[in-house]
């Protein structure tokens, strides 16, 4: 384990893709972080960090799994707004930036920029977020072969995303 994986997270949850750290403060789920899979578990420090790693647990195993954690406030009024607009996408779907822009109305790379300000992935689904013209970029990584793609590939697979975001009706319309 590395050790200061220990000092920073109240539990590490492993993943098929790696690991999900997951970071609590004043009862609350402050962050959660997609981690490469050299990281190990780590059990939990606290219960909302318990309950954080139980319910990610049954995210992995059942794409439909609603969570219910208490979430640290995060994020400008405008981010909290991106982020309810991404959690209207239903599981097993991908929207654009530039669909989910126009929606709330606004610009593709600021959609891009709230995505990319997630504190709470998976939560927040912002892997159901695409380029138009293919994946695009994910948690301000857009590195085409690098580990956040790898992670953005492996939750739309679980999730049944079998469709091209250009392929698929939009909710918003």
């Amino acid at each position: 384990m590395n050790t200061q994986a220990e000092n920073i997270f109240s539990a590490i949850v492993a993943a098929p893709f790696g690991a999900v750290g997951i970071r609590t403060d004043s009862g609350r789920v402050r962050e959660l972080v997609y981690l490469p899979p050299h990281f190990g578990e780590k059990e939990a420090a606290d219960p909302v960090a318990e309950l954080a790693a139980q319910q990610l647990a049954q995210y992995l195993l059942d794409p439909d799994f609603r969570f219910t954690l208490p979430l640290l406030d995060a994020g400008s009024a405008y981010q909290r707004k991106v982020w309810d607009a991404i959690c209207a996408i239903p599981r097993g779907t991908v929207r654009t930036y530039g669909e989910v822009a126009r929606h709330i109305g606004s610009a593709p790379r600021a959609v891009g920029q709230a995505c990319g300000a997630n504190w709470f992935p998976i939560i927040i689904p912002c892997h159901r977020v695409t380029a138009a013209g293919g994946l695009g970029g994910f948690s301000n990584h857009d590195d085409e072969n690098g580990f956040h793609l790898s992670v953005k590939r492996w939750l739309l697979a679980h999730e049944g995303a079998g469709k091209a975001p250009w392929q698929q009706q939009s909710i918003f319309n």
